[in-house]
């Protein structure tokens, strides 16, 4: 089936992104609840056209419950550029050395793919990686922001030379993060296909607010939170229920 664009009507209520960073204030005794870390290092990667600024709520919230988080350094994510993936498996591997643990990798949006990418090159230095409204998969303008990515990357989203090997997952423990009320993209296209270390998790969230959304905030701990090795599901029963869903 082809996935088509989310319509106007989703497109609009990305406004309510406001609402979703405003939100993670008054749901803090409830985050206050989510899983802590156990010190390993985490590396955060931007969306499409931002750049560090958008994930330092996401970072602090995760160092504060003692995740080691860093950005990505490489100013606003313009799409592929010459040398940024290289540079960015450089700088797994020298987080990895510089704490003596695997990294944990977390992609807003394009940020995502870029996530997904390093762990396929470096999988032995990765510890798993969770995504936000990556499209991964699918048809590449079943978005609202493909003209936008053209016109940065200076890229045609319809001919990526990778696409089959962009759709794969990761050979590590892999969560998708997505939205059926994007109005960015296509819910769809940020599916996997099952797998022993993947999973989609479905929550209620705008694109541009997904990073800052208290439902997404307290699943990306949840999941760092795992001990190395023994990678599980998501729980999404009980009162979880009524704000996670499991798609596959």
């Amino acid at each position: 089936m082809t996935q088509k664009a989310p319509s106007a009507l989703l497109m609009f209520l990305e406004a309510r992104a406001v609402w979703e960073y405003a939100a993670s204030f008054a749901a803090a005794p409830v985050l206050a609840t989510a899983p802590h870390g156990d010190g390993h290092p985490v590396l955060v990667l931007p969306g499409l056209a931002a750049n560090d600024l958008s994930t330092v709520p996401m970072r602090n919230f995760l160092r504060d419950r003692n995740f080691v988080t860093h950005p990505w350094n490489y100013g606003f994510n313009f799409g592929p550029r010459h040398g940024v993936l290289r540079g960015c498996v450089e700088h797994v591997r020298e987080l990895a050395e510089k704490h003596g643990r695997k990294v944990s990798l977390i992609g807003w949006s394009l940020g995502g793919i870029y996530a997904r990418e390093i762990a396929k090159i470096v999988p032995e230095l990765t510890r798993c990686v969770v995504t936000l409204g990556t499209p991964f998969t699918g048809n590449p303008r079943a978005t609202n922001a493909w003209r936008i990515y053209e016109l940065v990357s200076g890229q045609r989203a319809a001919d990526h030379p990778l696409r089959d090997q962009i759709a794969k997952a990761p050979p590590v423990p892999t969560t998708s993060l997505y939205s059926k009320t994007d109005g960015v993209v296509a819910w769809k296209c940020c599916i996997n296909e099952p797998g022993p270390q993947v999973e989609n998790l479905e929550i209620q969230a705008s694109h541009t607010g997904m990073g800052l959304n208290p439902a997404a905030l307290y699943a990306i701990a949840d999941r760092l939170a795992q001990p190395e090795g023994k990678w599980q599901r998501f729980d999404a029963s009980g009162m979880r229920s009524w704000f996670f869903k499991h798609h596959g």
